[in-house]
C-alpha cells in the first residue's frame, strides 16, 4: 500500500452529495459498470469512485475478500489500543434524553452511540491491514472501517438484509442462551427485525424472514463476542439494475443503527448524542457489474488533528439498564485483529 496523502490532498475533492452518488449508481448500475460508493449518516455526502482508481484517492478497501489493498505490515507485533471512554455521568445525561422519549412512545428503539478517545500504535493504514472483519475501509487519513454488518446484498434480483443486535461476550457461562433468552435483547431484535422488513418492502415484494437470530463469533483484540443477526429476503423488480442508487435513498439510514419508527427516532438521536456521526454508520460497498454487497459502518476510528476517536453503542429500549447500555459500548471498542 502507498503511504497515504493527507487528508486535505485526497479526500476531500471526492466527497459529493448524497445525490449525487445515488444518480452514479444509477447510471452505472444500468450499464453493468463496476463502482464503489459510501453514504454518510446524515444522508447528505458520499463519495463514488471507479474500484481500479480509488487508491489514487487514498481509499482503500476489502469486501468479503475483494479489494484493492496490498499488505506491507509485520502482523505479530505487539497491540496497544488504550480506551478513555466518557464517563458513566455523561453517558446518563444522554441516556435519560432517549429513555424519556422511549417512555413517551416517541420511539420504540433508539441507537445511542459515543466517540471513546482511544491511545495506539498504530496508524489507521496498518488497523485497516491487521484487522479481520467483513467490510473494511480506509479513507486516507481520515477514518478507517472494520465492519462485520452487513446492509444489502443485491444478486440476481433479490435483495437481503441481515441486521445485526444483540451482543453479549462470549466467555460467559451459557452464553448463548443468556443472549436469545434476555427479553430486552430479543424485544431490541425484534424491533429492527420488523423495521427492515419495511423497509424492504417499500423496493421489494415478497419480503420475507430467511433466517431469525442466528449466532455469529467475533474475535477481537480484548475477548470474544457473540452477536444475533437475523436474514430478510424480497425480490425486486425487473431492470433494478437501473433504480440501484434509487433503491439506496429509499432504504438509508440504515434502520440497524437508528432506531424505530426511523424518522421520529433520527430527531431524538440529534438531541442526545454529543457529536456528529459522519460517516460513521453510514454505509459503503461494492457493484462489480451484476452484484452489489454492502456494510454498515460501525467498528469506526476516525482521526481528527491527529487524535483518534473510536466510535460505538447500542440499542436503547424501555427495558434498557444503563449500566448494562454503558459496558456495552466499551466492550464495543475493539480490533478485531488477525
Amino acid at each position: 500500500m502507498k503511504e497515504n496523502k493527507g487528508l486535505h490532498e485526497t479526500n476531500i475533492h471526492i466527497l459529493q452529495t448524497a445525490e449525487k452518488v445515488f444518480e452514479q449508481m444509477n447510471i452505472y448500475g444500468a450499464k453493468s459498470k463496476p463502482f464503489l460508493f459510501g453514504i454518510d449518516f446524515d444522508v447528505k455526502y458520499g463519495f463514488f469512485v471507479e474500484p481500479d482508481k480509488a487508491s489514487e484517492s487514498g481509499i482503500y478497501f476489502n469486501i468479503n475478500g475483494f479489494g484493492n489493498e496490498s499488505a506491507q505490515f509485520a502482523k505479530n507485533d505487539p497491540i496497544k489500543l488504550i480506551k478513555y471512554p466518557v464517563s458513566l455521568k455523561q453517558y446518563e445525561k444522554s441516556f435519560k434524553i432517549v429513555h424519556s422519549n422511549l417512555e413517551k412512545g416517541n420511539s420504540y428503539l433508539t441507537n445511542l452511540t459515543f466517540e471513546t478517545p482511544i491511545e495506539s500504535n498504530l496508524s489507521l493504514a496498518e488497523i485497516f491491514e491487521r484487522s479481520n472483519a467483513r467490510y473494511r475501509l480506509l479513507f486516507g487519513d481520515w477514518f478507517v472501517v472494520f465492519s462485520p454488518e452487513i446492509f444489502v446484498r443485491i444478486s440476481e434480483g433479490v435483495i437481503r438484509s441481515f441486521p445485526m443486535k444483540g451482543t453479549i461476550d462470549a466467555s460467559l457461562p451459557n452464553a448463548i442462551n443468556l443472549l436469545i433468552s434476555n427479553p430486552k435483547e430479543t424485544a431490541e431484535h425484534n424491533t429492527i427485525v420488523d423495521l427492515i422488513r419495511n423497509d424492504l418492502s417499500m423496493v421489494a415484494s415478497d419480503v420475507k424472514i430467511e433466517r431469525f437470530r442466528y449466532i455469529e463469533e467475533i474475535i477481537t483484540n480484548e475477548k470474544s463476542l457473540l452477536q444475533a443477526s437475523s436474514e430478510i429476503s424480497g425480490k425486486l423488480p425487473e431492470n433494478y439494475n437501473d433504480d440501484l442508487g434509487n433503491i439506496f435513498r429509499k432504504l438509508l439510514p440504515a434502520g440497524s443503527i437508528s432506531g424505530a419508527p426511523k424518522k421520529s427516532t433520527i430527531e431524538i438521536i440529534q438531541e442526545a448524542e454529543t457529536y456528529k456521526r459522519g460517516f460513521y454508520t453510514g454505509v459503503f460497498g461494492y457493484f462489480d457489474g451484476s452484484k452489489l454487497d454492502s456494510g454498515v459502518m460501525i467498528r469506526f476510528i476516525k482521526n481528527e488533528n491527529g487524535k483518534l476517536s473510536f466510535c460505538s453503542g447500542g440499542g436503547i429500549t424501555a427495558n434498557s439498564v444503563p449500566i448494562n447500555e454503558y459496558n456495552e459500548l466499551i466492550d464495543k471498542v475493539y480490533v478485531p485483529f488477525i
